[in-house]
């Protein structure tokens, strides 16, 4: 048994009360390729309509993007989102075409009437055809398309991981580079400033001298990471899809367990003997003062990959190969490089006497470096873990930093205030992951919000004014429950939800939450399809119901046959509600 999709005579397609226009017609776009390195991306928005600024992304594609100039929006205001700016009628955007090849355009908008569009997303030239993201280079070619210059892409839920893999450049950078920092105050690195630096600068030069040739074994050894960081992330086109596949991802996780433990103290890493012997003979035959034996110096430097610097370095490696982002491989490694060498110019040119002393606390930097690569695990095994597992993994861990702080707070016992500091902060940090260790314990999944389900189920437990849904995903799930539904000679409510949708909050609070409404629905079986994700068994879905998007709601028989005339779609009052559920009782 299932639900009739096709439409029914004398009746529109998405049902007598459905006057909203498709997605491809109410929000249109044209992009103009003005010649001078600058795109103008111009959105023809029907009447009544608007899209959101905020959930309007554009990226580069093969590049990046120079610059991105947005108009100024409208700024509406609601009780559950409170205030977005929007883009009514027409948005003229400036792009700056910078080195990208192709555009990938994400955008969101509603009806004022009350009806959310899921989000779309498409990967087009600078023409405005769509094409492929993986043929988006120079040969391009466009996908056929009948619907040309019309927001034609379908939404895809890959969009959101594009979106995050093309962020936070610089933030990424400053992360490596404050790792490059950590590595040199390593037990192993370290002590050898001092002997490179007095290689690299001889005994007779200058402050000035000193600072050039410090500053070229310097960018040479950052040099040679960015090289190994390209190579990392070309090897990394071929990772992503193989990442996907749980024995691989198991793997990569074991490996970097055995890359912290390492950093904890149970044994060192290091390269083969033999490699270190003939590095170290290369490095012995280079005089001092020189700028050439500083730059070989500095590609031997990066080489010769300490017993400290082995696992942290291949833990970098491998996030860089993850996202196989040859730009991202290259600068984030050079920053690392960069980061290691500050210190080492700042010796050069100025003495030893900047630098701290080598002692215990440099174990506590290598214990620093075993947390980040645990966490790196962790982040591996979101993919296949489910999210309460990785809830309780990070809970752990954090409980583990927790107690590591604590035993700091005992090693600097000579110093009250800092013992303080660390002790407090140890039981704060404790504390949380104890949290967290509680509310994957009872299903949840946010690490900032660790008892959100406990707080979720108690405000649930305290709402039963409010009609209860049993969610459903696919078209079979749904065929499944009419099925059943229809031995019971039972009929059934299906209601289409989704967190970015301001009218399901209204329909939920205004119509769901009336007392009438939960009174009428008694007997019946409420579904709930929540289409957030807007997925592809989401999109299915919707397209075999012919649902244009969220709130729609479908009154079906025991027979299965949605009473489409009933059918409502965008915000309704709990009165319409009350008088199309008894229409279609009376049918």
């Amino acid at each position: 048994m299932s639900v009739i999709s096709g439409p029914v005579s004398g009746q529109s397609l998405f049902g007598s009360n459905d006057e909203f226009l498709p997605v491809q017609q109410a929000f249109q776009y044209d992009i103009q390729d003005m010649g001078d390195g600058t795109l103008i991306l111009d959105w023809d928005i029907a009447p009544d309509y608007y899209l959101y600024r905020k959930r309007m992304t554009i990226d580069g594609v093969g590049g990046d993007l120079a610059d991105i100039r947005y108009p100024s929006g409208t700024v509406i205001r609601d009780e559950f989102f409170g205030d977005s700016e929007v883009f009514y009628n027409r948005a003229e955007i400036v792009i700056g075409r910078g080195d990208a090849r192709a555009l990938t355009l994400t955008w969101q908008g509603c009806a004022e009437a009350g009806l959310c569009y899921p989000p779309q997303s498409v990967t087009v030239d600078f023409n405005g055809n769509p094409v492929s993201a993986s043929d988006s280079g120079a040969d391009a070619k466009p996908i056929p398309d009948s619907s040309r210059n019309v927001s034609s892409g379908m939404a895809e839920d890959e969009s959101l991981t594009r979106q995050l893999a093309s962020s936070g450049l610089f933030w990424n950078l400053a992360v490596f580079f404050g790792l490059g920092l950590l590595l040199v105050f390593t037990p192993c690195v370290l002590p050898m400033i001092p002997i490179l630096s007095a290689v690299i600068v001889g005994n007779e030069s200058g402050r000035g001298r000193a600072f050039a040739l410090s500053g070229v074994y310097v960018s040479t050894m950052a040099v040679t990471y960015a090289l190994l960081g390209v190579a990392a992330a070309l090897a990394g086109a071929n990772l992503q899809a193989m990442l996907q596949a749980p024995a691989l991802i198991v793997a990569i996780a074991v490996v970097f367990v055995l890359l912290a433990l390492s950093m904890f103290g149970l044994y060192e890493l290091q390269l083969p003997s033999f490699v270190r012997a003939r590095l170290s003979r290369i490095s012995e035959r280079q005089h001092g003062g020189s700028l050439t034996s500083a730059a070989t110096m500095g590609v031997v430097a990066a080489l010769l990959a300490s017993p400290c610097m082995t696992a942290p370095l291949a833990g970098a490696l491998f996030y860089i190969a993850d996202t196989g982002d040859v730009t991202l491989g290259g600068l984030a490694l050079l920053a690392l490089g960069l980061g290691m060498g500050v210190p080492l110019i700042a010796l050069a040119t100025f003495g030893a006497g900047l630098l701290p002393k080598p002692g215990a606390w440099m174990d506590g930097v290598k214990a620093v470096f075993g947390f980040i690569l645990l966490g790196t695990t962790v982040y591996f095994l979101e993919r296949i873990l489910d999210d309460a597992l990785v809830l309780a993994l990070w809970g752990g861990l954090t409980i583990a930093a927790g107690l590591a702080l604590w035993y700091v707070a005992g090693a600097v016992s000579c110093i009250t205030p800092l013992r303080t500091l660390a002790a407090s902060a140890g039981a704060v940090v404790s504390l949380w992951g104890a949290l967290m260790m509680i509310g994957a314990a009872a299903g949840g999944s946010q690490p900032w919000q660790p008892l959100n389900s406990l707080v979720t189920e108690s405000r649930a437990a305290s709402e039963q004014q409010h009609a209860a849904f049993d969610d459903f995903k696919s078209v079979a799930d749904l065929n499944r429950a009419l099925a059943e539904a229809g031995d019971r000679g039972q009929w059934t409510l299906v209601d289409f939800y989704a967190d970015w949708c301001v009218s399901c909050e209204i329909i939920e609070e205004e119509v769901f939450g009336d007392a009438r409404v939960i009174a009428r629905l008694s007997d019946m079986q409420l579904l709930r399809a929540d289409v957030t994700a807007n997925d592809k068994l989401d999109q299915e879905l919707m397209r075999h119901l012919k649902v244009v998007g969220p709130p729609t709601i479908l009154i079906i028989g025991p027979d299965g046959q949605e009473f489409r005339a009933q059918r409502t779609t965008g915000e309704v009052s709990a009165e319409v509600f009350l008088d199309r559920m008894a229409q279609a009782h009376q049918s």
